[in-house]
This record gives C-alpha cells, sequence and structure tokens, in this order.
C-alpha cells in the first residue's frame, strides 16, 4: 500500500475531499495529522504522509520518535499527578486524540483532575469535542488556539472556567514549540504562559535536538520548508532557554527516552528529542 492510499478516511469513509472537515485545505500539510500518521492513526491526508514520508527518509526511526513523545507524555503526567500532586493541566499543541490520553492518564491517578487542550487544526476539534469528555468527576475542555497567541489561550473562556489559576498547574509543551521559527520568538511565547502560572506550577516540554544528528535535523526543516510547514530543530543549551530560572526535576533535561523511563533504553539517544520537567520556584 502506498503512502497515498494510506489512512485515506475513517473505517473506508470514501474519498479524503469527502470526509474532510469545512474549511480545511487538505493540500497542506499539518504537524497533528502528521504525528496521528507517525502512530498509525488514520486522521491524515495524502500531504500529511508524503511530507511525513520525507521525514522518514531523513530519519527512519521517526515513529519511535513520535511514540517516545507519546510516552513521556504519559510519564511526565503521573508524575505530575502522583509525586507534585497536580491536578490541572494545560496541554498546547495537543494533536489528535490517541488513547489514552492525558486526562484520562492524570484522572486514572485523580479523578478530580481537570484538562484544557489546545490546537489549532479542524480534525484534533471534531475529535476533541467528541472523545475528550470526562464521565468522572474531573472536566476537560478543548480551545481552538495557537501557541503563537499566548495571551489568547490564557484568556479564553474554556481556560477561566476550566482551571483556577491561582493554583499549581502543570503546563505542557510537548513536541510543539519546534513549530515556532526563532523569528517568532517561541522562548517569549512559553514565558508569557509560564509568567501566568503560579508557584508551584511545573511545565513539561519536548524539542527535537539538532545535535543529535545534525544533518539529518538539517534535512527534516528543508522538508517541512518544502512542505509549507515550520518544524525548527535546536541544541541543548536553546532547549534549556525555555526553562528559563524554573528549576528543573531530576533527571534534568536529558534525552527523551531517559526522562524516567519504566524501564531502561538500550540507546537514550536512538529518538532525537530532548526532555525535561521544571518547577516554578
Amino acid at each position: 500500500m502506498s503512502a497515498e492510499e494510506q489512512g485515506s478516511g475513517p473505517a473506508g469513509s470514501g474519498s479524503e475531499q469527502e470526509w474532510a472537515p469545512n474549511g480545511i485545505d487538505i493540500s497542506v500539510p499539518h504537524s497533528a495529522r502528521m504525528y496521528d500518521w507517525w502512530l498509525g492513526g488514520k486522521d491524515n491526508f495524502a500531504s500529511d504522509r508524503q511530507l511525513g514520508e520525507m521525514f522518514i527518509q531523513a530519519i527512519p526511526t521517526i515513529r519511535l520518535m513520535a511514540q517516545e513523545n507519546r510516552a513521556f507524555m504519559h510519564r511526565a503526567t503521573r508524575y505530575l499527578v502522583a509525586e507534585a500532586g497536580i491536578d490541572q493541566f494545560l496541554d498546547i499543541g495537543t494533536g489528535i486524540p490517541t488513547q489514552p490520553n492525558l486526562h484520562e492518564t492524570a484522572q486514572e491517578l485523580n479523578r478530580a483532575a481537570r484538562v484544557v487542550y489546545v490546537d489549532n487544526d479542524p480534525i484534533v476539534l471534531a475529535h476533541a469535542r467528541a472523545l475528550m469528555v470526562s464521565d468522572r468527576e474531573g472536566r476537560t475542555a478543548y480551545i481552538d488556539a495557537d501557541l503563537s497567541k499566548p495571551d489568547q489561550i490564557l484568556a479564553d473562556p474554556a481556560v477561566v472556567t476550566t482551571l483556577d489559576l491561582t493554583r499549581p498547574v502543570g503546563l505542557m509543551l510537548v513536541a510543539v514549540l519546534m513549530l515556532l521559527s526563532d523569528e517568532e520568538d517561541p522562548w517569549a511565547r512559553a514565558q508569557t504562559l509560564m509568567d501566568a502560572l503560579p508557584s508551584g506550577s511545573y511545565v513539561a516540554i519536548t524539542h527535537p535536538g539538532q545535535d543529535f544528528d545534525p544533518k539529518a535535523m538539517a534535512d527534516i526543516a528543508a522538508a517541512a520548508r518544502g512542505g509549507n510547514l515550520t518544524v525548527v530543530p535546536r541544541v541543548r543549551d536553546d532547549v534549556a532557554r525555555f526553562f528559563a530560572d524554573w528549576e528543573l526535576v531530576e533527571p534534568g533535561l536529558v534525552p527523551v527516552m531517559a526522562w524516567r523511563p519504566e524501564s531502561e533504553p538500550v540507546d537514550p539517544a536512538a529518538a532525537y528529542y530532548w526532555a525535561g520537567v521544571a518547577r516554578k520556584q
């Protein structure tokens, strides 16, 4: 089966254009749908798969990287709920729902946990409204917004009514900061979100590392530009800047597979991402 044939729509629903949400340009790839394809999902289009395949040509382990980012999100969530006592989360760049979702992991440990999801893709929105609904004591909400406009995120009624920003929050920035160029100053965007959170809050970040394989990462950045998508790998020092003066928890900023793994990885550097969790003093 070719890349163009794979995932042509949910459960044999017909052509891609038939099931595409209104207003979506399926000729333009989107990072959330590329991740969906790498994770084995079907909510993606030919443009997503074509660019995703170019990424695979540059880094054959790209699917592993997507899986490890997802696994980190769950480990970080469990740490924040079980050990840090966090019971509310702001998840930026949610992606297409893939079970278990963040709120399911959090509410398994604390039924009252609350989560606000943020993404800017119509397909994510459609699935989020259908699937990201809690039937327990906690609450979930989804807002259609973008990391490039953090003030808009913070002012959204869903954030204000779902989360209590006077109490510690877990801010999740997993595989999303790479989507802003240096000229867009992702450090300032992240800082705006972090500054709005009270002491005792945490931020969890993963980011593709330029220093793992500079040539492969340069190839990915070039392929992304060719698909009208921004992907900016960064070296460890530049990723460390995102944490500002927040205190990194053990084991610090490390390869994503080495952050509190459930079992020791054979090669922690096999997934080219830096990962860390930090606490606001």
